[in-house]
Formats: structure tokens, C-alpha cells, sequence
């Protein structure tokens, strides 16, 4: 895993052709606008904040899976509970070996945002925002945010440490407001 963190050519190389951001550029995160902030420039869990800002729960849709060794990636969906709404697009890849059993089978199975499942599993954890990405959204993102036309959005790059050790490598990119 890169020391200064996860590095997006890497995580978008797990799920080629990579379409899905039109362009990117990195920029400070005071340089976010305040919708958006709110919802990124923390060290809390993306799941746990896009719940709480859309007043719902969100599920997980996964859309590919990379697996290789104890390293597990997938490129996912967050839509919100009861409209499927798709409130944020995502790339994670997990170093299971730093993960206990349940926790890995949680993951494996698809079926939760991976959040919760370290929420709720007491999973000792730190959330470290490694960048912050302002985003013009390729043709695969259009279609999932339902954009007609390219709308500026925002994400970050982080790591979260899971019991002290670089877990899980993160690309999170909310739908524009």
C-alpha cells in the first residue's frame, strides 16, 4: 500500500476501462464548497455522513469485484434506502489480512456498506483523508448520478486503519448536489 496513501490510477487500474471520471484534478480541502464539505472534508466514515445528510440509511450495490490473494477490491454504488437514489460512487480495496473473520465474511458477502459493518463489528478504526479530488464525471458516472450533461462533484482519497494497520484504501466521490 502507498505510504502517502491510496493513489487513484491504482484503484481505477483494479476495473479497467476506467470511464467513470471524465477528468479530476487534486486540491486543497478548504478549496471544497461548503455543500460538499460538510459531507467530505472530515475523518469519520462516508457511509455514517451520507446517512446522516440524507436522513436514510444507504445500501451497497456492487457493480465489480476484484479479488487477489487476501487483497479484496470492489467498485460500488451508495443508493438511499426506499428510493435508490445513488448518492455516492466508490472504490475500495481491503486487505483482509488485517481484518477478523466475521468482519471479512461481512465483506465478502456483498451486502452492507463496509461503514457499518466496521461499526457495528467494534472495529478499532481511523479514517485518515489522504486528498481531495474535484471531479468532472465520465460517462459511466453521468449515467449512475443521472446527469444528462457533466456536473462538477467532489470526493477524497483515504486510508482506514483498522486495529492500528492500513486496512482499506478508499476512492469516494459523492453525487452532485
Amino acid at each position: 500500500m502507498p505510504e502517502r496513501g491510496p493513489e487513484l490510477e491504482s484503484l481505477f487500474a483494479l476495473f479497467p476501462p476506467a470511464q467513470d471520471i471524465g477528468n479530476f484534478q487534486e486540491i486543497p480541502g478548504d478549496e471544497i464548497p461548503p455543500l460538499y464539505h460538510g459531507l467530505l472534508v472530515h475523518e469519520h466514515h462516508m457511509t455514517v455522513t451520507v446517512e446522516a445528510h440524507h436522513g436514510r440509511l444507504v445500501d451497497v450495490k456492487v457493480l465489480q469485484v476484484h479479488k487477489e490473494k487476501d487483497v479484496y477490491a470492489r467498485k460500488i454504488l451508495l443508493t438511499l434506502q426506499g428510493t435508490g437514489k445513488v448518492v455516492q460512487f466508490g472504490i475500495m480495496r481491503v486487505q483482509l489480512k488485517y481484518c477478523c473473520a466475521k468482519v471479512t465474511q461481512e465483506i465478502l458477502a456483498e451486502r452492507t456498506p463496509l461503514g457499518r459493518i466496521l461499526v457495528e463489528n467494534n472495529v478499532l478504526r481511523r479514517i485518515e483523508p489522504t486528498a481531495y479530488l474535484r471531479v468532472t464525471p465520465g460517462p459511466g458516472m453521468m449515467t449512475w448520478f443521472g446527469l444528462k450533461e457533466p456536473r462538477i462533484t467532489y470526493g477524497r482519497l483515504a486510508l482506514i486503519h483498522c486495529n492500528g494497520s492500513p486496512a482499506v484504501e478508499l476512492l469516494e466521490i459523492v453525487a452532485p448536489e
